[in-house]
């Protein structure tokens, strides 16, 4: 059995920032994409914005939880044979207030309810036509012709 990778033994910015690069590059995999695309497709319309939670919500994160832990991790071990999630997930816990970006967002939604549902609610009023959906990109085009 192959030791599991520990953040606070073998931590270095390097090795970390390394993970956190593979970690970028499998979550912009059109795989992965599909994945969580998914995912919301599939429950966006279970939530809405009221404070009060209801019970289906936790069921629907732990599923969410399992899915994204799961293919992330997978993946990343195949390029780091003794990455430990629980490792990565509890080390970003100990400095969520000093990372920041997509990534780390998204990393967050696995373990922090509230920034699962943002993300969930987030994407309901996409499909409902409340806000724009900016994730197909920008197109630029020359002033001069």
């Amino acid at each position: 059995m192959e030791p599991e990778y520990n953040f606070e033994t073998n931590n270095s910015n390097q090795s970390f920032n390394e993970i956190i690069g593979h970690i970028e590059d499998i979550l912009i995999e059109p795989e992965f994409q599909e994945t969580q695309l998914h995912f919301l497709e599939k429950y966006w319309k279970e939530f809405d914005s009221e404070e009060e939670n209801k019970l289906i919500y936790m069921n629907i994160f732990e599923e969410y939880h399992k899915t994204i832990e799961n293919y992330i991790e997978t993946n990343l071990k195949k390029i780091i044979p003794e990455f430990s999630m629980e490792s990565l997930l509890k080390y970003l816990s100990d400095y969520n207030s000093e990372l920041e970006g997509e990534v780390f967002e998204i990393l967050y939604a696995l373990t922090d309810f509230l920034a699962f549902k943002e993300m969930v609610l987030d994407y309901k009023a996409v499909k409902e036509g409340k806000i724009q959906d900016l994730s197909t990109g920008i197109i630029i085009t020359p002033i001069n012709h």
